[in-house]
C-alpha cells in the first residue's frame, strides 16, 4: 500500500470512528472509567447541606467567613489496546475482514480516551510480540496507532495470547484500562490472563464472525485452517453437522465467558458485518451503573 492510499485509509476512518466517539460515547466513556480518586481543586464559600468535614479551617479563620474545600475526580488514565494480528484477524466471509473491524473499535475506544484527556497505548501480537507503542495523549499519536493496525503484516502464524498477557504485564507497569481483540482460538492462557485481570482493568473483546457462530447450508465445501494449515470437505447440507458445528462454538463462548467470570475480568462479543456500537453502548451503560 503506497502513502498516498495509507493516509487516504487513515483519514476515512478517524472520520467515521471520532465522529462515532464525540457523538455517543464521550460521556458513557468517562462515566464507565472512573478516575483514580479525588483530587484538591478549588476553595469556595459554604453553603448550607455542605459537609463540614470539608471545611478548610485556614481559609475560614482568615477571612472570617466558612468556606469548604471542593475536590475533582483525577481523570488520567491508560488505555491500552492490545490487539491479535495472526492470520486469522485476517478470516471474514461477511461485508468485512475481522482486522477491519478491530481497527474500527480500536479508533473508536482510542478517541473516546483522547476526549478524556487518557493515554493510549498499542500492543500488536501474534505467536510473538510485533510491536509496542507506550501510551501517550494526542490525536496525531492515535493516527499513528490506527496507521499501525491498517498498515501491519504479523510475521507470527498463530495466535499466543498467553505470551500477549505476559508481555503486557512486564511492560505496563501503572495499572491501565486493556482492550484484548482477539478470537480468542489459542492454547491456553488463564494464568497470564489471572494476572493481567489482578494488575489492570481487562476487558475482552471477543471478535466472532458469523460463519463461526453457524455454517451456511451451502452443501459440500472445503475448510481450510489459515494459522494450523490443513484443509478438510465439509458437507453443510447435514444438519447434524451445523448442528455440531454451533454447539462447539456455543460451548467455546461459554467456557471463555465463564473463565474471564472467573478472573474479574469483562468480556464483550462483537460480530463481523454487525454494529458494535450496541455492543460497546450497553457496556458502558453497564459499567456506569
Amino acid at each position: 500500500m503506497d502513502t498516498k492510499e495509507l493516509l487516504k485509509k487513515v483519514r476515512k476512518i478517524e472520520i467515521k470512528t471520532r465522529g462515532i466517539s464525540n457523538e455517543l460515547f464521550s460521556g458513557e466513556y468517562h462515566s464507565a472509567f472512573k478516575g483514580r480518586g479525588m483530587s484538591f481543586s478549588e476553595v469556595r464559600d459554604y453553603h448550607y447541606g455542605d459537609d463540614v468535614r470539608n471545611i478548610e479551617w485556614n481559609v475560614t479563620a482568615r477571612t472570617g467567613t466558612p468556606h469548604i474545600k471542593v475536590f475533582e475526580e483525577e481523570r488520567e488514565l491508560t488505555v491500552m489496546l492490545m490487539v491479535d494480528v495472526s492470520p486469522s484477524s485476517r478470516f471474514g466471509t461477511r461485508h468485512q475482514l475481522r482486522a477491519e473491524l478491530i481497527t474500527e473499535l480500536s479508533a473508536v475506544l482510542a478517541f473516546s480516551a483522547m476526549n478524556n484527556s487518557d493515554k493510549v497505548g498499542l500492543i500488536l501480537f501474534s505467536d510473538q510480540i510485533d510491536l509496542f507503542i507506550p501510551p501517550k495523549k494526542g490525536r496525531k499519536h492515535i493516527l499513528r496507532i490506527i496507521r499501525e493496525l491498517i498498515e501491519h503484516r504479523a510475521e507470527g502464524k498463530q495466535t499466543d495470547i498467553e505470551q500477549g498477557l505476559e508481555y503486557f504485564n512486564n511492560v505496563v507497569k501503572k495499572r491501565s484500562i486493556c482492550f484484548l481483540m482477539t478470537d480468542f482460538i489459542a492454547p491456553p492462557f488463564e494464568r497470564a490472563l489471572q494476572v493481567a485481570a489482578r494488575k489492570h482493568d481487562l476487558i475482552g473483546l471477543h471478535m466472532v464472525d458469523p460463519f463461526e457462530r453457524e455454517l451456511p447450508k451451502a452443501g459440500l465445501i472445503r475448510i481450510g485452517d489459515i494459522e494450523a494449515g490443513g484443509e478438510h470437505w465439509l458437507d453443510t447440507s447435514s444438519e447434524t453437522i451445523r448442528a455440531e458445528h454451533r454447539n462447539r462454538f456455543a460451548q467455546r463462548s461459554e467456557n471463555l465467558t465463564a473463565l474471564f467470570r472467573k478472573n474479574g475480568a469483562d468480556l464483550i462479543a462483537v460480530e463481523t458485518g454487525a454494529s458494535y456500537i450496541t455492543a460497546l453502548r450497553q457496556f458502558f451503560k453497564k459499567r456506569a451503573r
